[in-house]
């Protein structure tokens, strides 16, 4: 019934057709908690998959093996209810950060992203520029375009909007698109909406800097 109701992967060349066949899906990995990944397919369908254990061993220099924004193929258990993921698919670019496991150089935040927002108060919490400067060379590195958000614009006082005001205009003189805005404001949440709208986009910011409200909203 499962396999009714999916559009598999494309079948444009006899490996396709093969892997259809044998049962095996392609999909994009939506989120991860500890050894499972919720992967989507093109129809929006979520199943939990692991890890086959010999993928993991295969040529993995990160922490994870797996990351959010993935393209990968999985099969079905016997269950048809959950999956195992068999094949990362090549990534387009990926954000990475230090790992704290030093066997590992690196942990992959998210790949495959059209675009980063970093959420960049300055004021509860207080986001420093080298914070955002870090972030933005990152994005550089493998070529994402980036989006600043000075959110919480609406706890600015006239001091402290004078400085964003400033931050704005030098970012935006080196060529990024850098904004005041505020998630508690409908309004810049449809502006917000519409930029993200058809794209894989990644938030990043510290905790309190407005990500999950905007997720929310």
């Amino acid at each position: 019934m499962w396999r009714q109701k999916k559009k598999l992967i494309d079948c444009e060349d006899a490996k396709a057709r093969k892997k259809i066949k044998l049962g095996i899906f392609q999909g994009r990995v939506v989120k991860s908690t500890g050894s499972w990944y919720f992967v989507a397919d093109a129809d929006g369908v979520i199943v939990n998959c692991t890890v086959r254990g010999t993928f993991r061993l295969q040529g993995i220099e990160s922490t994870n093996p797996v990351a959010v924004g993935d393209l990968v193929l999985f099969e079905l258990e016997k269950d048809e209810l959950t999956g195992r993921i068999i094949e990362l698919k090549e990534r387009r670019n990926y954000i990475i950060r230090k790992s704290v496991n030093l066997s590992k150089q690196s942990q992959i935040i998210a790949s495959n992203i059209d675009r980063v927002f970093i959420f960049a108060p300055l004021i509860f919490p207080r986001t420093s520029t080298g914070f955002i400067d870090r972030f933005l060379v990152t994005a550089e590195a493998y070529r994402i375009p980036a989006t600043i958000l000075f959110n919480k614009s609406d706890l600015y006082d006239a001091e402290t909007l004078l400085m964003v005001e400033e931050l704005v205009a030098i970012y935006r003189n080196i060529g990024y698109e850098s904004y005041i805005v505020s998630v508690n404001k409908g309004e810049d949440v449809e502006f917000i909406r519409k930029m993200i709208s058809g794209k894989v986009n990644l938030f990043s910011g510290h905790s309190g800097s407005g990500k999950s409200t905007m997720v929310n909203a």
